[in-house]
């Protein structure tokens, strides 16, 4: 039997959604249909580039569209709640981008009315759908080279400080925490849970956005050590140590990246050889819950989104950082 084509939509037109929707039309039964900017303009020259059929200046315009079955909400952090219960309130699957939203009330809250209106929701968190992170959580849930004692996740690079930026306007969750420390942060969680207690200090811009974030994440027989900036470019690797070996997600390892094996003093690189951005591994499963008429992801769970907002939730208060 044919798959039922998926139609998106898409809200907010940025960096990010030019990727998402280069790697959606990578995918079969699919069809853009409609996306939303507050600029008609944006909007205009975005749905030509990508061949999609309708272009809103009004959110609520694609939220209500019955040609639409889900929503890739890709706005900034500070709106995700917001843009999130419009689309479920209008029966429209969504996938909106991490972080979920700004604190655990508003994660709450989100799922809430999802549940309410029976509608599959999901935080895009893509490094969790990625080949090598497949095989990072394979290598650990069969112990292949023993237990897992430490993990090292550094996300950093030097941004030029612009108070029109996004990430610089604290007032929609901009700083080095929730942009991209989320990545180091999933990294402990998915791979050594809940930590016991956290040890977090930070550096902070003129304005009060945080402008690093080093992160020591404490539990029984294992630790992580965690980093985010937006003054200094890191290596931006995740490494694994594990009793047997080490296993290092090399440079930008929330994206494709190679593997890198260490064990018996040997070297040994894996290459998945993705060929699109990443993203379409994650829209793939989002589709298959669609299909399949689930309204909760078995992966990205309700749960784990909500220890990883309490977690960056916690931090924030170890930090003094209030948004």
């Amino acid at each position: 039997m044919k798959e039922k084509k998926i139609r998106w939509g898409i809200i907010g037109l940025g960096k990010i959604a030019n990727k998402f929707a280069t790697d959606l039309m990578t995918l079969k039964n699919i069809e853009l249909v409609a996306v939303a900017s507050r600029n008609q303009q944006n909007a205009d020259d975005f749905a030509q580039k990508f061949n999609a059929k309708k272009a809103y200046n009004s959110y609520l315009d694609l939220a209500k569209d019955n040609e639409v079955d889900a929503v890739y909400i890709a706005t900034p952090h500070s709106f995700h709640k917001e843009h999130t219960l419009l689309c479920l309130q209008n029966k429209k699957a969504v996938l909106c981008e991490k972080p979920f939203a700004m604190n655990l009330q508003e994660v709450t809250e989100m799922i809430s009315v999802a549940k309410e209106n029976n509608v599959l929701l999901m935080e895009a968190l893509w490094t969790y759908f990625l080949p090598q992170y497949a095989y990072l959580l394979e290598v650990i849930e069969t112990k292949k080279f023993g237990k897992l004692k430490n993990v090292a996740a550094d996300f950093g690079f030097k941004a030029i400080y612009d108070l029109e930026s996004r990430l610089f306007k604290k007032e929609v969750g901009g700083g080095s925490l929730l942009d991209i420390g989320i990545y180091p942060i999933f990294a402990a969680l998915s791979t050594l849970g809940k930590p016991d207690l956290i040890d977090a200090n930070a550096t902070f811009f003129e304005n009060g956005v945080d402008a690093s974030c080093e992160m020591i994440f404490h539990y029984k027989g294992a630790k992580a050590t965690l980093k985010s900036s937006l003054i200094e470019e890191t290596k931006t690797t995740a490494i694994f140590t594990f009793e047997k070996a080490i296993v290092k997600l090399d440079r930008q390892f929330h994206a494709p990246s190679l593997v890198t094996i260490f064990e018996n003093k040997k070297e040994k690189k894996i290459d998945f050889n993705c060929k699109t951005f990443g993203y379409n591994f994650e829209i793939e499963h989002f589709n298959t819950l669609l299909r399949e008429g689930k309204t909760e992801s078995s992966m990205m769970t309700f749960n784990f989104s909500k220890d990883l907002i309490k977690i960056l939730d916690k931090v924030r208060g170890i930090i003094g950082l209030r948004y």
